[in-house]
């Protein structure tokens, strides 16, 4: 199981990661992800001043908004499943 932290920090949190966090949940569930990927809050990951933080399987990625879940869902995570097979 690989484990998608988001940042809920002090910066995260005003930038949206809690919108973040809802998108991601959504599109684990429709993928049919749950039992591959643990979705979790995390506090700073030190990119306060990047926008919205999150750890992916050990990289960790900035910038992203609720408006840009979804593009790095399908590049990342889905990308990722494909390459798994």
């Amino acid at each position: 199981m690989k484990t998608l932290s988001v940042c809920v920090g002090s910066s995260c949190h005003l930038l949206g990661s809690y919108e973040v966090i809802k998108e991601l949940k959504q599109l684990i569930e429709r993928h049919g992800l749950a039992d591959q990927i643990e979705l979790k809050a995390s506090f700073c990951l030190g990119h306060c001043q990047d926008g919205v933080t999150v750890c992916y399987d050990g990289t960790v990625y900035t910038a992203l908004t609720k408006e840009k879940i979804g593009a790095f869902f399908n590049e990342y995570i889905l990308g990722n499943k494909a390459n798994d097979r």
